[in-house]
């Protein structure tokens, strides 16, 4: 029996917390499957390359999937035969969110399972928001996220 799991969010940009609860996420599962939402919260990146660059993010992680979705994600679990969803919380307000989301989505479809990783404390503070500011002000992007990313964004303004 394969057990697989679906890492849902807009990722955008994809930051070294994203790929450090992915690597956790890997110990766990035997497939994880990266959903990347269409319709993104901040608009940095188009769908397409938030997908391109988390595929070279994780380019050496043979268990990991990475596609677009849009629509709810209790539908995008079942359509891909998934036993559950991981997230990561970073703060009492990520938790308080994740507690919303998943009351909704449970009523919409009770048998999803949610699975909660807590940030490592060194990468509590790393959002795609704060990442986002520090590229509108030319910031060093090398300690937030992965060099693809980096690269791509070096010289990008939001």
């Amino acid at each position: 029996m394969t057990r697989h799991v679906l890492y849902p969010g807009s990722f955008d940009p994809v930051t070294l917390g994203h790929i450090d609860i992915l690597g956790r996420a890997r110990q766990l599962f035997d497939k994880v499957t990266v959903v990347i939402a269409e319709n993104g919260k901040a608009g940095l990146l188009p769908v397409a390359e938030r997908v391109d660059l988390f595929r070279q993010s994780v380019a050496e992680m043979d268990n990991v999937e990475v596609h677009a979705f849009s629509g709810l994600l209790v539908d995008e679990v079942k359509s891909r035969d998934a036993d559950a969803v991981v997230r990561g919380i970073r703060t009492s307000g990520d938790y308080e969110h994740e507690w919303s989301l998943a009351g909704v989505n449970a009523l919409l479809s009770a048998d999803v399972e949610y699975i909660y990783f807590l940030a490592r404390p060194h990468m509590a503070a790393v959002s795609s928001t704060l990442v986002r500011d520090v590229i509108r002000h030319g910031g060093d992007l090398s300690l937030l996220v992965p060099a693809p990313v980096a690269a791509a964004l070096q010289n990008r303004k939001s």
